[in-house]
């Protein structure tokens, strides 16, 4: 992979974390919105893909590999998003 690349996944991680603490801090978690909430959950899967495609390499791993991390990675965000779901009243 070449490096360029690489820093640029890094960058755009470091958006996406600084995006979301932006959320937290002006509040805009603090009121129940499973909008928001969704969306600071798919940030952070879009970030747990990076991870694992371009940090952990495993773009050109087997596919079983890809998508049994990707897979996992997806059934717990999607859990948790759910579990807000039903939790808000």
């Amino acid at each position: 992979m070449k490096p360029k690349l690489l820093d640029l996944i890094w960058l755009l991680l470091l958006a996406a974390t600084a995006f979301t603490w932006w959320l937290g801090h002006i509040g805009a978690l603090a009121v129940p919105r499973l909008s928001i909430v969704a969306l600071v959950f798919g940030l952070a899967w879009l970030k747990g893909v990076g991870v694992i495609l371009e940090f952990m390499e495993l773009r050109h791993a087997p596919a079983a590999w890809r998508w049994a991390l990707i897979g996992g990675l997806s059934f717990i965000t999607l859990l948790i998003v759910l579990a807000y779901w039903l939790a808000t009243p």
